[in-house]
């Protein structure tokens, strides 16, 4: 760091940019709960400093000049290290403790999260969590919650992913509907099977069909946009549906279809913000979460015996 090449206090600096952004030096002012001559004399020795002129000041407004404009992207870049830097230290500095908002489907709520839930809060009882089932896509961008648990990889840049093991889904049914259809060695049997619809049953028809399962829309009796009611309507004998293949066979008893019914993995992904960098209680429900959902190939899916 040549430290000689720096002619300015970096007070100065903040001056200026917040005279760009609030337009005036009393909107500045303002902003900064500092007085209107003091922040004059700090755009002063700025441009001494400098040896520039920053702004054509006006009775009202303050116009930046061309000299200024230059440097302006250059001063927003040091006002966001700066702002790192607070939420750095803020982090360091806090105590493991706060509430965290958590998002996922209703099944995933239901079945996944209320062991690793309880696993972080005996490692970490200044950490509590509110649980928001939800089958919407929440925004984080506008802080709807901190973590999210997806099924699709999100797209904005300013959030953090991370993929853990996917969950292997298939056709599943209770074992007292299936002995009820009779003989069922291929496909081309399940034509007057009951099928239960998950949101929208024309996405699932050519998926289904794609399988070999001679289906259309007329199969499909009873349709829900609810995980945790599909799993009971099931296992209540109501139809087929696509099941993780470890809650249907692990926790809830119920038969494939066919033994060799195809199969298909979902993605299952944990997001956050980038602000997981600088907050601990944050980064540590994080790295919980991707540690234990996934452990043993999602043997959290299975209740406790």
């Amino acid at each position: 760091m040549n430290w000689d090449a720096i002619s300015f206090d970096w007070n100065h600096v903040r001056a200026f940019l917040a005279v760009v952004e609030q337009g005036s030096l009393s909107g500045a002012a303002r902003a900064l709960k500092q007085t209107q001559p003091t922040l004059s004399r700090q755009i002063s020795s700025l441009e001494e400093a400098l040896n520039l002129t920053l702004f054509e000041r006006g009775t009202r407004i303050m116009q930046i000049t061309e000299a200024g404009s230059e440097l302006l992207a250059h001063v927003q870049n040091m006002a966001e290290a700066a702002t790192q830097i607070s939420l750095v230290a803020a982090g360091q500095s806090q105590a493991i403790e706060g509430a965290v908002r958590i998002t996922s489907s209703d099944a995933m709520a239901a079945y996944a999260l209320p062991r690793c839930l309880i696993s972080l809060r005996e490692s970490y009882p200044g950490i509590s969590v509110e649980l928001v089932p939800s089958n919407e896509m929440s925004d984080l961008t506008r802080r709807d919650a901190d973590i999210a648990i997806r099924h699709v990889r999100p797209e904005q840049p300013d959030l953090v992913a991370k993929r853990i093991a996917d969950i292997e889904i298939s056709l599943f049914a209770s074992k007292t509907y299936l002995s009820g259809l009779g003989p069922l060695n291929a496909p081309e049997d399940f034509a007057d099977a009951n099928f239960i619809g998950y949101q929208s049953p024309e996405r699932l028809v050519p998926q289904i069909a794609a399988m070999g399962f001679p289906v259309t829309k007329s199969n499909f009796g009873i349709t829900t946009s609810n995980g945790s009611t599909m799993y009971e309507l099931v296992r209540d004998g109501a139809g087929i549906a696509f099941l993780p293949t470890i809650v249907a066979e692990g926790r809830l008893g119920l038969q494939r279809v066919l033994p060799n019914a195809p199969s298909f993995n979902m993605e299952t992904w944990l997001v956050t913000h980038r602000e997981i960098q600088t907050s601990r209680r944050i980064r540590i429900t994080f790295d919980h979460l991707a540690k234990e959902l996934a452990k043993d190939k999602w043997a959290s899916l299975i209740a406790r015996s």
